[in-house]
């Protein structure tokens, strides 16, 4: 499983930082980023609640 984060549509909430930090980390911009491209096994869950939880919808799976 792959994640992304559209720096277009993120607008910095966080959620998905608070969710799945082990994924994701916020650039000096205040946005959010995939700290790697491939999701590890054990964070896919969270991955999955970050992106149903993600106010932009920001973040896509594939």
């Amino acid at each position: 499983m792959k994640v992304t984060v559209d720096p277009d549509g993120c607008k910095g909430h966080g959620v998905c930082l608070t969710i799945a930090p082990e994924v994701f980390t916020l650039t000096d911009d205040g946005y959010a980023e995939a700290i790697a491209d491939e999701v590890p096994t054990d964070s896919e869950g969270a991955v999955r609640d970050a992106v149903s939880n993600c106010p932009e919808r920001a973040i896509t799976l594939t």
